[in-house]
């Protein structure tokens, strides 16, 4: 019983010691995100509904579906192509600070990718 009890209060001082950063802060501001280990990135404005984006030099409207509080589904407001079209599905692997890591991929689709999100500013 003893061990149980030891058990027990360990997972609790382990969740809600170390990092205090909230995932609720990440839904809405300014972003950085950089892809993989490449030097390739954007930025973009983030809010309860829309997600802002610019990459290369082309800017880009998305609706921001949360499906829950680490994974959220990106869609192109006005898609010009058939990829354009597909639901883009993030999942939120780990958090700190001022970043979260993720993995997403097309709905669907074999095509992975992985990065980094920098949070800039509310």
């Amino acid at each position: 019983m003893r061990f149980l009890y030891l058990i027990c209060i360990s997972v609790v001082v382990s969740c809600s010691s170390g990092n205090s950063t909230d995932i609720l802060s990440f839904k809405t501001g300014s972003f950085k995100t950089y892809l993989g280990e490449r030097k390739d990135s954007s930025s973009f404005y983030r809010t309860e509904k829309f997600q802002i984006e610019s990459y290369r030099n082309q800017v880009d409207t998305f609706d921001i579906h949360w499906k829950s509080n680490f994974e959220y589904e990106l869609r192109k407001v006005n898609p010009t192509s058939k990829l354009d079209s597909i639901p883009f599905v993030v999942k939120i692997t780990a958090i700190k600070e001022n970043y979260y890591k993720f993995k997403g991929a097309y709905l669907g689709s074999n095509f992975k990718q992985e990065g980094t999100t920098y949070k800039l500013s509310e």
